[in-house]
């Protein structure tokens, strides 16, 4: 089993967003260590308990403080930007880091409406529907020039590696239309409500070759927490228990607090409202849960994404997770 991390750069209650961003970092250099294949950044706008609202400045940072762990988005919210400032935008981290980096696309909002319209500036920005056209314009600034009626218009800087394109999903659309492009998928099991091996299916399905991929590469990304006993596991997890009951307003909550406000140690551990308990318990429990979803997607590539109040936990949680894989 390959591992990789989904970093959401979430915020401790009692703590700030620079600290958090801080820990971010922290937590890539240890999971280089860790033998953690890919580190991944998320967007999320408008959000206390959020700190990562730009992942390319996240990207550069971790690259900086890295070595081999390839680096990457989870994603870019595509419907927000330009596609020629984000292929320049990843076309200049690919420059500084050839081979490192992955360019991840979603097309979520990553966060609330009023976000959504003030990043639009007041509705000039494209709706869902546009995603499959902003994508072509995309890879066609990536892969060389575009005609425009002022002229050809490429994305600098010129003769930089491209990095490889993923499309996040949680829905059945996002997953055919990234077997269609012949593009990798990252699989939200974490916030989906469906049928997840199903639209993984219709994805390999769908499947065309395509320059960047030749067959069907699928990670998951699962939530996930270990500690040293499935009851200290199931303790460190009523923080994101009760940031989910919160819906994610205001920060990570301690565990003292998510007790006092009706968190069980008994969960459920759910990431999201409707979908699938985290996976939470000790190293073996954890990874026995998670070979068992791997056997379900007909994937060894998982990616961890991992939230508590306690940042050392966290980075412990990664590190059980890694050793017992």
């Amino acid at each position: 089993m390959r591992l990789s991390i989904l970093d959401q750069t979430p915020v401790p209650d009692g703590s700030t967003a620079p600290a958090a961003i801080a820990n971010t970092i922290d937590l890539a250099k240890r999971a280089e260590a860790f033998g953690y294949e890919r580190y991944w950044v998320a967007e999320h706008h408008n959000k206390h308990g959020y700190a990562g609202a730009a992942p390319e400045i996240l990207i550069g940072a971790i690259a900086a403080t890295t070595s081999t762990i390839r680096v990457g988005s989870g994603g870019v919210m595509l419907s927000h930007y330009s596609p020629l400032k984000v292929a320049e935008v990843f076309h200049a981290l690919s420059a500084l880091y050839p081979g490192r980096i992955d360019l991840g696309l979603g097309r979520a909002p990553g966060g609330g409406a009023a976000a959504a319209n003030a990043l639009a500036r007041g509705g000039t920005g494209f709706g869902n529907e546009h995603y499959p056209m902003l994508l072509d314009e995309l890879r066609a600034y990536l892969a060389g020039a575009v005609d425009s009626p002022a002229g050809a218009v490429h994305a600098s800087p010129l003769d930089t590696p491209t990095p490889p394109i993923w499309l996040l999903a949680s829905s059945t659309s996002s997953a055919t239309l990234a077997g269609e492009l012949g593009l990798p998928l990252a699989w939200a099991h974490f916030i989906s409500s469906g049928d997840g091996p199903a639209a993984v299916d219709t994805y390999r399905r769908a499947f065309t070759p395509s320059a960047q991929l030749d067959a069907p590469q699928v990670t998951i990304a699962v939530s996930a927490l270990a500690a040293e006993t499935d009851s200290d596991a199931n303790l460190l997890a009523t923080s994101i228990q009760q940031f989910k009951r919160n819906g994610f307003d205001g920060k990570v909550p301690t565990i003292d607090d998510a007790l006092a406000q009706g968190a069980s140690v008994d969960g459920p551990h759910e990431p999201r409202v409707g979908v699938a308990p985290a996976v939470v318990g000790s190293p073996d429990t954890v990874v026995g849960q998670l070979d068992s979803l791997a056997r379900k997607y007909d994937t060894d590539d998982i990616t961890i994404v991992g939230i508590c109040h306690d940042h050392e936990a966290r980075v412990r949680s990664h590190e059980l997770i890694a050793a017992a894989v």
